[in-house]
């Protein structure tokens, strides 16, 4: 195990089996603190670790409590971060704030990532990753998800990015900052909502062991960026493509009528379509987290075999 800067703590499970070799899953606490509504973010958060081990994996369920980032949140810090209306969320950048203000914060992919590398974890999985925001060329509205999955040695899973992002710049941008992007059984980018972003993917894996591999192949040649494993979901439960695409035109309509713009627009833009879609957005965007989930755990247990 990697020792970490004294200001993270690593809950003594996750130490242990770290230390053995043992596979471990790293989760985010975003999608908790605020991506989620109350209570179902704690019934997510909870079942979701219960998935993790009984794949034989030890989730590690990541955030800030009380100042301190914490690798391995204990149920009633998950609990704390579900239910608080004080929480904050934490990138890398707040990671100091967060420590010298002592407050509560779910942590974000990126850091999520930077911690667990931190940490020696190796796996993490997420539902959609950060990426480019549309009309990034004015206002460089871009997530620091991806300079940081630059600099982070970790596979991470997740089902693309959102697609009210610009996911053809999010994917020029991954290939500028040499972070490989690989379709897992498929050879086009998913759109989180949707199985098909209309992107196409160079490489794809077909199994946990591919992913694996890789992996081991990146750290053989020294690189120090992360390997994205993109895992669409079901095409059987994700939104109605077309139907997709029409919400989607709604909600940016709308979001320019009424002059959203900065920080203000994902939010704005993920209630319209959650809105729109009678709440069938939130039930896919349960499934893509499901199903990554599940494919970070057998990942997890590749890479530690």
């Amino acid at each position: 195990m990697q020792t970490p800067p004294h200001g993270i703590r690593v809950a003594d499970e996750v130490r242990v089996a770290i230390e053995a070799g043992a596979p471990v899953l790293a989760l985010e606490s975003t999608i908790l603190s605020h991506g989620l509504p109350t209570p179902r973010n704690l019934e997510v958060g909870l079942a979701s670790e219960e998935q993790v081990r009984s794949a034989g994996v030890l989730p590690a369920t990541i955030g800030v409590i009380d100042g301190v980032a914490t690798v391995g949140l204990a149920r009633d810090e998950i609990e704390r971060l579900c239910t608080s209306a004080e929480v904050v969320k934490v990138s890398v950048r707040d990671l100091p704030i967060a420590r010298a203000q002592r407050r509560d914060g779910g942590t974000t992919v990126a850091a999520t990532a930077w911690l667990a590398h931190r940490c020696g974890i190796r796996v993490m999985s997420t539902g959609g990753l950060g990426g480019v925001h549309r009309g990034a060329a004015e206002t460089f509205d871009e997530s620091a998800d991806l300079t940081t999955l630059a600099e982070t040695p970790i596979t991470l899973v997740s089902a693309g990015v959102k697609s009210i992002l610009d996911i053809g710049a999010t994917l020029e941008r991954l290939e500028t900052l040499n972070i490989p992007v690989v379709g897992y059984r498929t050879d086009r980018y998913p759109g989180f909502y949707v199985a098909d972003s209309g992107f196409g993917l160079e490489y794809r894996i077909e199994s946990p062991a591919d992913a694996a591999e890789l992996a081991r192949a990146r750290d053989e040649l020294g690189l120090r960026g992360a390997v994205l494993v993109a895992n669409p979901v079901d095409a059987a439960k994700q939104l109605d493509p077309e139907f997709h695409d029409r919400v989607l035109a709604e909600a940016l309509a709308a979001a320019s009528d009424a002059g959203i713009s900065g920080h203000d627009t994902t939010p704005f833009l993920l209630d319209h379509v959650q809105r729109a879609t009678g709440g069938r957005s939130l039930e896919v965007n349960l499934e893509v987290y499901r199903g990554n989930v599940a494919l970070g755990a057998e990942i997890a247990r590749a890479v530690a075999g």
